[in-house]
């Protein structure tokens, strides 16, 4: 959803009416978008959950969201419609094939997901927020980075504190309700360093419902400050405060740390389609922004080292923080609502300019 929202923002500020097409579960998670976004709910399903009675009705309910996305479009001719992937966009895309109305698609991972590996063929553009990004045979890609919302990009660069012996912060995110993995092995890790270390640290760990009490409680009991949450609505005002983070390496997380560029430890979940999340990190780590642990290698020991590291070098922390910067695209909204309007016919001033007043095409 964050980079539909990122989008969503910039289309807005450009004078675009913005519609937002997703089903039941998606719009839970529309909180953040602007007001100015109608939010439209049509059906959609997918093989993944549900038993075997939910599973042979996704047909029938993919086909009525197909349907009902193709009458509200012939009653609101969208000029462009894009995609984020996932099964929610289904109808949507469907229907702007079926219609023939200007389509694209954006893919945040480094590989693409089923329902993007579906609709590449059938888009007139691919645009991709991890670069290299694996297509299809035939598919040609545009490297845009990963939209990040306006919270992000109002820290993008924030100046940063290098650790020492003073008061320090930590964040700790595993994806919008946490990862049970982070909550078993960050708590005893950050416990077993230098007792003058974690007298310093403030934790933000946003942990699962289930494990949020034992977490905090742990954390309580080994002399840690910390705050725990399932989510935190203040994402970006803690990451910008924060010496180092913890995190998966989901594809707006990596685009979150890189545009306020903040030393991070990542640890891809190693169960993740294709999986994208090692290759989302691999360039904050080609950089020397961040270290990667595999699911694999993580225990106590070997993450209380990789904190220890970082925390105890101040020069080295403020290169991997300048590292993550030096891979960030903060302009990668701005980028892809240009796109949008090049695809839906418009011209910005910017590319009148650079076309020389000519025909552009992209």
């Amino acid at each position: 959803m964050f980079p539909a929202q990122a989008l969503a923002e910039i289309m807005l500020d450009r004078g675009w009416r913005v519609k937002l097409s997703t089903e039941a579960r998606g719009a839970r998670y529309t909180g953040g978008f602007p007001e100015g976004v109608e939010i439209e709910q049509v059906p959609s399903a997918t093989f993944a959950r549900g038993n075997v009675l939910a599973k042979a009705g996704v047909p029938f309910k993919v086909a009525g969201g197909v349907l009902s996305a193709m009458r509200k479009m012939r009653r609101d001719r969208p000029d462009a419609v894009v995609g984020f992937g996932g099964y929610p966009s289904i109808p949507a895309l469907t229907a702007a094939w079926v219609l023939k109305l200007p389509r694209m698609i954006h893919e945040q991972n480094g590989v693409l997901g089923r329902v993007n590996e579906i609709f590449s063929k059938k888009v007139d553009l691919v645009a991709c927020g991890t670069w290299p990004t694996a297509l299809p045979e035939g598919v040609e890609g545009v490297h845009v980075g990963n939209p990040v919302r306006a919270a992000v990009r109002e820290r993008a660069g924030a100046g940063y504190i290098a650790p020492g012996p003073y008061p320090m912060s930590m964040l700790v995110i595993g994806g919008s309700q946490g990862a049970r993995i982070l909550s078993d092995v960050v708590p005893p890790a950050i416990a077993a360093l230098p007792l003058d270390m974690v007298r310093n640290l403030r934790v933000s760990h946003q942990a699962r419902d289930e494990d949020g009490e034992r977490v905090a409680t742990y954390y309580a009991e080994n002399g840690v400050q910390a705050d725990v949450q399932p989510f935190f609505h203040d994402l970006p005002a803690l990451m910008s405060e924060a010496q180092l983070v913890i995190s998966r390496s989901g594809a707006s997380s990596v685009a979150d740390i890189s545009v306020i560029g903040r030393p991070s430890i990542l640890i891809p979940y190693k169960v993740a389609a294709g999986d994208h999340q090692t290759v989302n990190a691999q360039g904050l780590v080609d950089a020397g922004a961040a270290i990667r642990i595999p699911e694999s290698q993580l225990n106590i020991e070997s993450l209380r080292d990789s904190i220890e590291a970082i925390l105890s070098d101040e020069q080295g922390a403020i290169r991997m923080g300048q590292a993550a910067l030096s891979v960030s695209k903060p302009q990668a909204a701005e980028h892809l609502a240009s796109l949008v309007e090049e695809l839906a016919g418009y011209r910005t001033q910017e590319k009148e300019d650079e076309a020389g007043h000519e025909g552009f095409d992209h």
